[in-house]
């Protein structure tokens, strides 16, 4: 297994709040793909369910070996959040965005960027699958 890995990530909400799913889709640099997961997360807003999707793709991540990810999100709050140039404000988020900080410590090295959303659309579209069914499918 690679030990480096591109995760793209993304969260959807239908309502804001409402039903919500998350998608990651991890390719090896290659461009093989490495894992899917989709998962239903009930409701909740798109904001939460971004950073859901993003600590999960870096817990599979884990779980795999990879120590070094390049982490992709169609969400400018997410990135720059992350990336200091945001605060976070919101109570909801600042729990999800520590948790995201203290997985990301767990990785030799982390890149977090922002991609367009139709760079975006195979975790999107897991997403929305995830929501339409209401459960959660990992293809390994």
């Amino acid at each position: 297994m690679p030990r480096t890995a591109v995760i793209h990530t993304d969260g959807a909400a239908k309502g804001n709040p409402g039903p919500a799913g998350i998608g990651v889709v991890a390719r090896t640099e290659q461009g093989t793909v490495l894992f899917e997961h989709a998962e239903y997360i009930g409701e909740t807003t798109n904001n939460v369910a971004e950073y859901t999707a993003f600590i999960q793709g870096l817990h599979l991540a884990r779980e795999k070996g990879i120590d070094a990810v390049r982490m992709a999100s169609d969400s400018e709050l997410l990135v720059r959040q992350l990336h200091g140039l945001y605060k976070v404000r919101h109570p909801n988020l600042k729990d999800l965005y520590d948790r995201a900080v203290a997985l990301m410590a767990q990785f030799e090295r982390v890149e977090v960027c922002h991609v367009p959303r139709e760079k975006n659309a195979e975790a999107d579209a897991l997403a929305n699958r995830a929501i339409t069914t209401r459960n959660g499918a990992r293809n390994i």
